[in-house]
């Protein structure tokens, strides 16, 4: 359960379903599947692809170095 941090107020988070929230379903739009990822609320990423699987594939390995970057933070300010 290397998923679950414990935030300093106590309560458990798991970082997996924080990541993958913060990801937007793939949509296509004309030619383009488009996502979007949002890392604070000001820094929203919007992603095209011209191909789905590229498009899954690159969402899979965003929302992994997501969850990546909240257990670092974390482990900053613990």
């Amino acid at each position: 359960m290397t998923n679950i941090i414990e935030t300093k107020f106590g309560t458990l988070v798991n970082t997996s379903k924080i990541a993958s929230g913060s990801a937007s379903t793939i949509k296509k739009s004309g030619a383009f599947y488009n996502f979007s990822i949002t890392l604070s609320k000001d820094d929203v990423r919007e992603y095209s692809f011209t191909d789905r699987q590229r498009a899954e594939n690159m969402r899979k390995i965003l929302i992994s170095h997501l969850e990546e970057k909240i257990k670092m933070d974390y482990k900053k300010h613990g």
